[in-house]
């Protein structure tokens, strides 16, 4: 059995558990460029992790594709990912891409921005959106605005932090007051690479269940 079958039985656990079979949602990642994830792209990290991912999005989505974004101090939106060119997906439209700007400095607010767009005014719809968003540190302050703005739209946004950052802008996300729904979660994997997948299943999915009832009981849904 492939390993994307194997991973989609693994979410396919993880969703029992979490009370979240049945669930119909739009699956996006956000992927930072910068300097700093240099050697993580080399050395194949984050093609694992879209191919960890899209296991998420093909259980989750109806169409099986896992919507993509890259940022630094730019942003690009890529062609969404399907199991038919898994392998070679980040080659392909990241690393030998020569129009996305690569390994420069951070910029969320942006790239988040273009995501709110595409849900809430291009494709319009009451179906629940789960972003994962990840990150290596560095965040800038106003991404904290931007997810205030965005509490009563229908989407989740769970932060990854990857290495030793301190994360410090994206930890004070489940504390923010003055939202209409706790619309963001935050988890830390100092080596996603070491860890498994029911691991990063468990914890990616840990917040989504609570926001569905809370953004179904203001509305939002």
């Amino acid at each position: 059995m492939s390993s994307i079958n194997l991973r989609k039985k693994l979410v396919e656990l993880t969703l029992v558990k979490k009370k979240l079979t049945g669930v119909t949602a739009r699956v996006g990642i956000v992927l930072d460029i910068t300097g700093s994830m240099r050697s993580l792209y080399a050395r194949g990290v984050v093609q694992e992790v879209v191919e960890r991912i899209l296991a998420v999005a093909s259980k989750f989505d109806d169409n099986g594709s896992l919507d993509v974004w890259v940022y630094d101090t730019e942003f690009s939106r890529l062609p969404p990912v399907t199991e038919r060119e898994l392998g070679s997906y980040v080659f392909t439209h990241i690393t030998n891409n020569d129009a996305i700007h690569k390994f420069g400095r951070n910029n969320e607010p942006p790239v988040m921005r273009d995501v709110i767009q595409k849900y809430t005014k291009e494709e319009p719809d009451t179906t629940p959106v789960f972003i994962i968003f990840i990150n290596d540190g560095g965040v800038v302050k106003l991404t904290r605005k931007v997810i205030m703005a965005a509490s009563p739209l229908p989407i989740f946004w769970q932060f990854v932090g990857i290495g030793d950052s301190d994360f410090e802008v994206l930890k004070q996300l489940d504390t923010m007051s003055g939202r209409l729904v706790d619309n963001a979660s935050f988890m830390h994997l100092d080596r996603i690479e070491d860890v498994s997948d029911e691991e990063l299943y468990d914890q990616l999915l840990n917040e989504f269940p609570q926001w569905l009832k809370a953004a179904k009981a203001k509305g939002i849904l």
